[in-house]
């Protein structure tokens, strides 16, 4: 217990996270000390504001990016502040600024994650400009000169240390990308044994989802656009041989998603064939989240003896297993063992590729990824007009959040106005880091803003009533500020409970009574998390649930090109190859965009969430599609494939017919293009009967001394169980997709 708490602080120290805290604090320490010591104190608040209000935008991407968009951040914090600064004599002037700056900031999320932080800081930085004393006109040039040269500083601060350590966060992202791979293993690893309930699993499997395909997007920009730049180095190509290999891991997972029910009614509800294939999943799981770890800590690689075997052990129970049921009638469960073998086998390799990778770093890695595919692979965000003329529509939960936060904040700022409420402007700052686009987020915020600040008061005030040293005080101040800003997107209540402590303590410098400090503090932060619960609930509301169709018509549109990819592939792999990848990923960014609204669902009132059962079922089937096609593709990359034959491209014509058919349900608009396919019945029989004939030939040979089978032969028997069986079932799950989807095309109409 004690070692794994200080495997977990060690890895918390070494994290980017920890870095970044450090980086920002620096950043504002060292000039405050520097003008301390120059006798400028008077100027220092003005530059100190301006490395702190631009250092939102500096998230994990690509260094270009990082300093474009802070420069942004930096002109657009200035102007705003000069702007606010010019208005304050006119309360209604200002009110009417206000308005606008946070309507027009917060539109800007329309451009994505990175414009939205730039927003943000305009945000802030308006917020701040409320309570800065500067009367003049050129008081408040000279601010904002120096907010500009804080800005820069801060970007010069940035560079600096990410130059001198260069890769900080792409291994950062790339731990918590293996940590979550493994423990999306773990849980499929139970699902094959699950006696009882498998729903609860499956819901986190979609959260996982979610939460590994966003990782992988950022990994995508870091990775392959430096790469496209900077060309090639030994540990570049290191951490792209782990990307790709964590990409191929989760295809396969996600491939390795079986029809669960079809296995109880083959190995009965215990399951207890297939329990040495969980114990490997679990043991390459340990190992994935084991190599998370190492790439932060850079200690010895662990040994993979368990994993060996479980391996064998996994092996020998399909021998078991005909032996205890004998052929022919053990060939479909032995079969099915078989194919679930070969992908763990698989899944295997590409954990032996990232221990080789991060074992070997002086040796030229295999990554055969041309700069031109390389480009193909990265989701470029637009930055035209017409996005945000896209979003400007009621409909929009952009346009809606933009127009409750612009209600909410103007509310807070006319509230601390009239009741001339101590320090208003904490309330419009609690207002604008607790409102979130959708309710559960902005719930789960505002409790932890809530608690973090109680718990942050109550030991600020035992270190007030303990000590009265201004050098503690200081010492305290900035230990709480690196923790405030590490522990941001990864604990947001302790985050809360570190900037209260930062607080009280600077204030301690400035008041002596630091308790009123904490009670205001308190005070405003409960009125600020009220207003932003109440206008989340009450102005506009956003229900996931009404919000769903867009996502799951791009779920269902996408699962579909990656069928015609896959049915490409099958035909000629060497000309389709790259295809196939880039249908697969945009597949699996939509399955990740459906997994995050369904979480967002479950976030919601119960009240609000309708047809939630109905809902659930949807998710859950264009899911196991998906599953189904990276089923059938992965088979299809990893073996030598028979041509393919007229039924099987009747099955497949069939399927795409029925998901096209799905989307016109949802977008009647959309075009689609049907192809004829024939008689779906006679293809599925010609398809089991080949299947049958094999088996045939099969039990032949064994009646007639030969038992041990070829491995070509054995290849094509898997080909044939695999692919029959998976296509039929495809056609079964997309028929039940299209009936699911009308139901709920049906509800919603009439609401």
């Amino acid at each position: 217990m004690a070692k794994s708490k200080l495997t977990k602080l060690e890895l918390f120290v070494k994290s980017s996270h920890f870095f970044r805290g450090v980086v920002i604090t620096l950043s504002l320490i060292v000039p405050l000390l520097a003008f301390n010591t120059l006798g400028y104190m008077s100027l220092a608040p003005s530059f100190i504001f301006g490395a702190f209000l631009n250092s939102p935008s500096d998230v994990p991407g690509s260094l270009r990016r990082k300093v474009i968009g802070t420069l942004i951040s930096i002109l657009l914090t200035s102007l705003i502040t000069v702007l606010i600064l010019f208005s304050k004599p006119n309360h209604y002037l200002t009110l009417g600024f206000i308005g606008l700056l946070t309507f027009g900031l917060s539109f800007l999320s329309a451009y994505g994650f990175r414009a939205s932080l730039i927003g943000f800081s305009g945000l802030l930085a308006m917020t701040i400009a409320l309570v800065v004393e500067q009367n003049s006109a050129q008081e408040i040039w000279i601010h904002a000169l120096y907010m500009v040269l804080g800005g820069l500083w801060y970007i010069l601060a940035s560079v600096t240390l990410h130059k001198i350590i260069p890769k900080k966060d792409d291994d950062q992202l790339l731990s918590e990308t293996l940590k979550l791979t493994g423990k999306y293993l773990k849980i499929r690893a139970k699902l094959l044994i699950e006696e009882v309930d498998r729903k609860p699993l499956i819901k986190q499997t979609f959260a996982l989802q979610a939460q590994i395909n966003e990782k992988h997007e950022t990994l995508r920009e870091l990775l392959l656009a430096s790469r496209k730049r900077s060309g090639r180095s030994h540990f570049d190509e290191k951490r792209l041989l782990i990307f790709i290999s964590l990409v191929d891991i989760f295809e396969l997972v996600i491939a390795n998603s079986w029809d669960y029910e079809k296995f109880d009614d083959l190995f009965g509800k215990k399951n207890k064939h297939l329990d040495k294939f969980s114990k490997l999943n679990m043991s390459m799981s340990q190992q994935l989240i084991q190599l998370s770890q190492i790439i932060i800590t850079k200690d010895e690689i662990p040994e993979n003896k368990e994993i060996e075997k479980c391996l064998l052990e996994a092996h020998n129970t399909i021998a078991d297993y005909i032996t205890i049921h004998q052929l022919p009638q053990a060939r479909e469960g032995a079969l099915t063992m078989r194919n679930l073998h070969d992908f763990q086998k698989k899944i295997l390799q590409e954990v032996e590729a990232i221990r080789y990778a991060l074992t070997n770093i002086t040796k030229t890695s295999k990554v055969t990824l041309k700069r031109s595919e390389a480009k193909q692979f990265l989701t470029l965000q637009e930055y035209k007009p017409k996005i945000l003329l896209q979003h400007f529509a009621i409909h929009s939960v952009i346009f809606r959040h933009a127009l409750r936060l612009t209600i909410a904040i103007v509310f807070a700022f006319v509230l601390g106005n009239i009741f001339e409420i101590q320090n208003a402007y904490w309330i419009m700052l609690t207002v604008l880091v607790i409102l979130r686009p959708n309710y559960g987020l902005t719930k789960e915020r505002a409790k932890d803003r809530i608690v973090g600040t109680l718990i942050g008061g109550v030991i600020a005030f035992g270190i007030v009533i303990l000590t009265q040293n201004e050098i503690v005080y200081g010492i305290l101040a900035v230990v709480s500020l690196i923790l405030a800003f590490a522990l941001m997107q990864q604990n947001y209540r302790w985050a809360a409970a570190f900037i209260t402590l930062n607080v009280v303590f600077i204030y301690s410098f400035i008041h002596p009574n630091a308790f009123s400090v904490i009670q205001y503090r308190v005070v405003d932060t409960v009125l600020g998390g009220a207003i932003s619960f109440a206008a989340i609930y009450v102005l506009f509301p956003s229900w996931e649930v009404l919000n769903l169709k867009s996502i799951l018509f791009k779920a269902i549109k996408k699962n579909n090109a990656y069928l015609n990819a896959t049915q490409e592939l099958y035909m000629d792999k060497e000309a389709n190859s790259l295809t196939y990848k880039l249908a697969r990923k945009e597949a699996f960014l939509a399955l990740s965009e459906l997994s995050a609204a369904f979480q967002r669902i479950t976030q919601d009132p119960k009240s609000k969430q309708l047809e939630f059962r109905l809902i659930y079922n949807i998710v859950t089937l264009n899911q196991t599609i998906l599953s189904a096609i990276a089923s059938l593709g992965s088979f299809i990359q990893s073996h030598k494939t028979t041509p393919i034959s007229k039924e099987t491209s009747a099955l497949f014509a069939k399927i795409t017919n029925t998901l096209s058919r799905t989307e016109i349900l949802l977008d009647e608009e959309h075009e689609i293009k049907i192809h004829a396919h024939g008689n779906i019945k006679d293809a599925k029989e010609k398809l089991l009967e080949s299947y049958q004939i094999l088996s045939e030939e099969r039990d032949a040979n064994i009646a007639e001394g030969y038992v041990k089978i070829k491995k070509a032969d054995l290849h094509q028997l898997q080909e044939a169980h695999l692919i029959s069986n998976q296509l039929i079932w495809l056609v079964s799950l997309s028929s039940n997709l299209r009936k699911g989807i009308g139901r709920y095309v049906e509800h919603f109409e009439k609401k």
